[in-house]
């Protein structure tokens, strides 16, 4: 079996097991508190404005009729039959009505006609690919997440039109769900061989692969809270995920980028298409960029400008993004793009059309981000800190009736957080939380001080009688890290974030809500450890000084305290070299043109065959064992090196200590 299909089969167990796991949960109804919340939210907003509706179903073509996409192992790997409850007019009481609009809006899919020669795959994947049809071929725009929805989406489009060969392929930005599906609309040799492009903006690589294997572990952990992918669909489950429905399990994959684009205004003719290219780095990603297609007057903002409030921080955890470049990016785009634009697309949702209606939600896009950053550092300059700062800010007359910036992927609440935390960082100032106890310890004292656990359950409890959910879930999580195995408080702290979960407009922090409240009850869902987070693509992109700092954050310090090697690391195939230190629980490496040092160990290692080994497709003794790897030196010493390295655990607990 090759080193793809292992993955897969890793990722499909993990995420099988999760998702039956989580099909156990029992739900509880809203509440009379929530459903005067949810019913208060149908009064204020403006749910006779449907136009968004019209938008994003226009230009259908086609759809697969069953709506499910199977992956290579036969299970879905998308399914859109069992979102079939959205189609209820009628708003269930356990779903904030904002957030049930989004999730109708997203359920539309297929193939649409956005204008001549310009198609999109929308409703396939988190994702959108946008389609268009050069003088011999096709030009692909993000091939979605997985290598089997994107192919799905290509094959609709061949059996609607002819069967046109992929010419080129442009990657907008640095997340998974907009490279991910490469496999399923090119072969990897046409690449190499001239045949196909990619193109793609500068610093595309590093990003990609640092963000999915620096912190990938942790980042895919806690993607399982904000994507609720094991959650059951349903009205008191998962329905949404602000972008599109959720994420595809299947193939991932990275090829990459022939062609880098570093400068805005750099322009190319991709089969007779003439594409302007717009650098956006810093905004939605380290590594973006946005076009103007002046012979069809669009413009594709990638992911800069869709149908809702974005991610300034995103709450599987990322980099901070710069608020401040975002909306100079779209007053940049509104400035030079806006009276010759006609149709504007994403990457995610759907288009708009008509050069008014254009500008004007670029105005109100461009103005979210500005009023964000700097209303939260207007409030942080007169003091107050950045959870205060989350409460006091809400919309400003003339963006709070605007669907497009409601928060259905980031909220005012972390987007103000985030620019805090930019600017700020983590410590309001306060020096009594400077160097507070840790949660375990804090928890036990807290609880100590309220009198006991049974005391602050039974006062929690009529807090929860009031509707205070909130406190509730604030003062049973003390409870829980002080007493991990008390179900009973494990349970109203599940029943309080169960509630807030079904009162959120952000279908991303619904599912926070929901599956901390599932795990709650049920326990941690176990999933195999044995590669992570890891893909075979991603490893294959990362230079050799990525690796290196990959492996120094595997390093366990407690392990190799005390500890000294030195090692010379020979990789013929590649013709690098580096000597490799380790002293005071430090992995420090040099690229090296000869080695001047005498090393206790020098290892001869192909870096194909080191990627074999990262991705448990072999191990060291058998390339050793078979000439394929030569160890000079010390080889014991170089074994007990190779024993100091974490394995990341990919179910580590996160609502209990």
């Amino acid at each position: 079996m090759n080193i793809r299909k292992n993955i897969l089969k890793y990722m499909m167990l993990s995420l099988v097991i999760t998702t039956a796991f989580y099909a156990a949960e029992q739900p509880k109804p809203a509440t009379s508190f929530t459903k005067e919340k949810n019913e208060q939210v149908l009064r204020e907003l403006p749910f006779n404005d449907t136009q968004d509706y019209e938008d994003a179903k226009r230009g259908f073509i086609d759809t697969i009729p069953d709506k499910v996409i199977k992956n290579n192992f036969g299970s879905d790997a998308w399914n859109l039959k069992d979102y079939d409850f959205l189609d209820s007019k009628k708003v269930p009481d356990s779903v904030n009505p904002s957030l049930w609009r989004i999730a109708q809006l997203n359920k539309y899919n297929g193939l649409f006609k956005v204008t001549d020669k310009v198609y999109q795959i929308r409703g396939f994947d988190l994702s959108n690919m946008t389609i268009i049809e050069g003088n011999t071929g096709l030009i692909i725009i993000d091939p979605l997440t997985a290598a089997e929805t994107a192919k799905a989406g290509l094959d609709l489009y061949y059996k609607n039109f002819s069967k046109k060969p992929v010419k080129a392929v442009i990657y907008t930005h640095s997340h998974g769900d907009h490279y991910g599906g490469i496999h399923g609309v090119v072969d990897e040799k046409d690449v190499k061989s001239g045949k196909v492009k990619i193109y793609a903006p500068e610093g595309f690589l590093q990003e990609a692969s640092s963000e999915n294997v620096y912190a990938g572990n942790a980042m895919n952990r806690r993607g399982t809270y904000q994507y609720g992918p094991g959650l059951a669909r349903g009205e008191k489950g998962q329905i949404d995920a602000g972008l599109g429905k959720t994420v595809p399990i299947g193939s991932v994959g990275l090829i990459r980028p022939t062609d880098i684009i570093s400068k805005t205004g750099e322009t190319k003719n991709i089969d007779g298409i003439q594409v302007e290219f717009i650098m956006a780095p810093g905004t939605e990603a380290p590594a973006e960029m946005l076009m103007y297609f002046p012979q069809f007057k669009m413009v594709n903002a990638a992911e800069d400008a869709t149908h809702t409030l974005h991610n300034l921080y995103t709450l599987r955890g990322a980099q901070v993004r710069d608020a401040m470049t975002w909306w100079k990016t779209l007053d940049y785009l509104l400035a030079d793009y806006g009276d010759k634009t006609e149709v504007i697309i994403a990457q995610h949702h759907w288009p708009k059309w008509g050069q008014e209606n254009i500008k004007g939600y670029l105005a109100k896009q461009r103005d979210i981000y500005k009023y964000i950053h700097d209303q939260t550092l207007r409030l942080a300059n007169e003091g107050y800190t950045m959870n205060e700062i989350a409460e006091k800010i809400d919309y400003p007359n003339g963006l709070d009736k605007e669907w497009s910036v409601r928060g259905y992927y980031g909220s005012l609440s972390h987007d103000t957080k985030a620019v805090y935390q930019r600017y700020l960082g983590w410590y309001d100032s306060n020096p009594a939380n400077l160097n507070p106890l840790p949660p375990e310890e804090a928890s036990k004292r807290y609880v100590e001080f309220m009198g006991g656990s049974k005391a602050v359950i039974k006062k929690a409890k009529e807090y929860y009688n009031k509707g205070e959910y909130r406190w509730v879930a604030e003062v049973m999580n003390r409870v829980v890290f002080a007493e991990p195995e008390n179900q009973e408080a494990k349970n109203l702290a599940a029943d309080a974030l169960e509630q807030l979960g079904y009162q959120a407009e952000d279908p991303t922090w619904r599912n926070e809500y929901l599956v901390g409240a599932y795990e709650l009850r049920n326990g941690t869902p176990k999933i195999p450890t044995k590669i992570g987070a890891n893909t075979p693509d991603a490893i294959k992109a990362m230079t050799m000084e990525m690796y290196m700092d990959y492996m120094g954050i595997r390093l366990n310090a407690d392990r190799a305290e005390g500890k000294k090697l030195t090692l010379n690391l020979e990789l013929p195939d590649i013709k690098e070299k580096y000597a490799v230190n380790l002293e005071n629980s430090v992995l420090g490496y040099r690229k090296v043109d000869t080695f001047k040092n005498e090393a206790e160990v020098t290892l001869t290692i192909n870096r194909d065959t080191l990627d074999k080994i990262q991705m448990g497709e072999t191990t060291l003794d058998k390339e050793i064992a078979s000439g394929n790897v030569k160890v000079n030196g010390n080889t014991q010493k170089l074994k007990e090196y190779m024993g100091l390295f974490d394995n990341f655990k990919p179910d580590f607990n996160i609502v209990t200590p």
